[in-house]
């Protein structure tokens, strides 16, 4: 397996099919639609394939990358080098995932320049998995700002009535704020003599005098993708206004750059940085987690809902990701596959009624359960699954992130629980409303078909759900299947991060060093559990010891007075 580019061959089929799809023959309009569906959903189908081909052969206990392929161009002034651990591997599984899910929800849904809508997602799968591949930062980049394009077509072109505005407030919030992580790349390359993620790791103390500044540059960009309080205002615009399948996507990959960023960036290459800026990454975080919950009980259209809730969501990524340790980011990182599942699946779900009704206003909806049960069924699994529901992704996801960021800070930990209360209410209060409340004969505006009138789940529909359903089960009740490819990498960089600190500590006043101690002392997952493990054998053996110690001074007592307790 290793022989073959499987990298290299996951980034450029997307790009063939493009090609397929501009080379095919139109005999009508209709017919060249139906062959760009056809060829974008067999393409991306492939892609599935080869994702699972890859996490089968995928060697978990490895902290290297595998499946390496390095290539130099322009006389070794570029390289093509790509590979991948467990932390890309996880997002490329999520990827290919939903890329299937998308073009299937978009069969029916875009009719008005098929084959270009198509084109555009391909692309982007292709620049998705390049940014998640890539070990040169200059490849990086390229790919991290290339995925700007497609969406910002995809929103400005098939979106709804504010696309324009929507889709250039997404550029220029992206764009601009990587921007300085260019500045950043270049003055780090420089002093590095290197391009590579590896060996910028490696000489990180030839910048280290500047980290702070250049963390403060990888930030601005990592924030705005993810994104972050105060620079979240982008999201809930963009999501209302893409098509479904952009929905999808943007929730459920495209954010998840910004936390990829951090995790191959920000933390290996500035800890000491990283350190000292958690604090306000921490109140960032519980501000986005408290503020957009409660703005979010005050939307009446069901996708700016559910987009705040994703901004809610992402401050357990945060909160994970600067605890700097294991748990922390190990669930950080699931929480990020988690939630592009959950709200990937939630936005689908606004998409059944809103086809057919053509309104997401909360007030045109009301009794659907009667009408539709399977999709009551469905929209209830996931927004269980959002609340974070044991036996859920989601609850798996918090609750990991949430030890983490309990090691590392128990009072911000508990400001950013306040949202698992405020998302509990919002969520109910948006399934009651639609599923339980009376049937509404027709919508707040008058128009469109009658609410009372929506159907049940289509086939399409279920072949859609059931791997998403599927999915949010399996990784409630069997995480290990994830947590087991994420944990080699994951301790890699707790231990780069650990190291780096550690390096800067005896050049700190000494509050600064025991705060270090105390931020780096949370002991490993695995250790967490044997302490765990062995703390409650230790309890059991000296019950027993108790029990058996209590029998033997009943046994050596003098008869009479062991006559006399029998008495008594």
């Amino acid at each position: 397996m290793n022989s073959i580019p499987i990298l290299s061959l996951m980034i450029l089929l997307p790009l063939f099919g493009v090609v397929l799809i501009m080379a095919a023959p139109a005999l009508s309009l209709d017919s060249k639609n139906s062959t760009a569906r056809v060829i974008a959903l067999a393409v991306t189908l492939l892609e599935l394939i080869l994702g699972v081909l890859l996490w089968n052969n995928f060697d978990a206990g490895r902290t290297s990358f595998q499946f390496q392929e390095f290539y130099n161009f322009f006389d070794g002034h570029f390289h093509w080098y790509v590979g991948i651990d467990g932390i890309s591997l996880s997002l490329i599984g999520l990827t290919v995932f939903l890329m299937p899910l998308c073009i299937l929800a978009s069969w029916k849904a875009i009719d008005d320049r098929v084959s270009e809508f198509m084109i555009a997602f391909l692309i982007m799968e292709s620049l998705m998995i390049g940014v998640f591949t890539s070990l040169d930062v200059f490849m990086f980049y390229i790919f991290f700002e290339g995925g700007l394009i497609p969406m910002y077509l995809i929103i400005g072109i098939w979106g709804g009535k504010r696309r324009i505005y929507s889709s250039f407030k997404f550029f220029l919030y992206t764009f601009l704020g990587s921007v300085f992580m260019l500045l950043a790349l270049l003055y780090m390359v420089q002093q590095a003599q290197s391009s590579l993620i590896a060996d910028l790791i490696a000489r990180r103390e030839n910048f280290a005098d500047v980290q702070l500044l250049l963390w403060l540059a990888f930030f601005a960009s990592f924030a705005v993708k993810l994104p972050m309080w105060p620079v979240h205002t982008w999201l809930p615009d963009a999501h209302v206004e893409a098509p479904t399948a952009g929905s999808v996507i943007l929730a459920g990959v495209l954010l998840k750059m910004g936390g990829y960023g951090f995790i191959r960036f920000s933390l290996p290459m500035f800890p000491y940085a990283s350190w000292y800026f958690a604090d306000m990454v921490f109140i960032l975080s519980v501000i986005a987690a408290v503020y957009t919950s409660l703005v979010a009980f005050a939307q009446h259209d069901m996708k700016k809902l559910i987009a705040y809730s994703s901004v809610a969501h992402m401050a357990f990524v945060t909160l994970g990701l600067f605890s700097l340790n294991d748990w922390g980011i190990a669930g950080a990182m699931f929480q990020m596959i988690s939630h592009g599942i959950i709200s990937g699946a939630l936005f689908l779900c606004v998409a059944v009624v809103y086809d057919q009704c053509h309104s997401r206003e909360i007030d045109d909806y009301g009794g659907l359960v009667h009408r539709t049960p399977h999709y009551a069924l469905v929209f209830m699994i996931m927004a269980l699954a959002s609340i974070g529901l044991p036996g859920t992704s989601g609850f798996v996801g918090e609750i990991i992130s949430l030890i983490g960021g309990y090691r590392a800070s128990p009072g911000y930990t508990a400001g950013v629980m306040l949202s698992l209360i405020l998302g509990a209410g919002y969520m109910l209060w948006l399934y009651r409303r639609m599923f339980f409340g009376a049937v509404s004969d027709e919508g707040k505006d008058g128009k469109g078909r009658k609410s009372g009138m929506v159907l049940d789940l289509s086939l399409r529909e279920r072949v859609i759900f059931a791997p998403l359903v599927v999915a949010v089960i399996w990784l409630g009740v069997f995480p290990h299947s994830v947590l087991n490819v994420l944990e080699a990498p994951v301790e890699l960089v707790t231990r780069s991060v650990r190291q780096g600190i550690m390096d800067y500590k005896t050049h700190l006043p000494p509050s600064e060093q025991s705060a270090i101690d105390k931020a780096l002392g949370a002991p490993r997952p695995r250790d967490v559990l044997a302490m765990e493990v062995e703390r409650g054998l230790a309890k059991i053996k000296g019950h027993v010891q108790n029990l058996s110690t209590a029998v033997k001074t009943t046994d050596e007592l003098p008869n009479d007075v062991a006559g006399r307790e029998d008495m008594q």
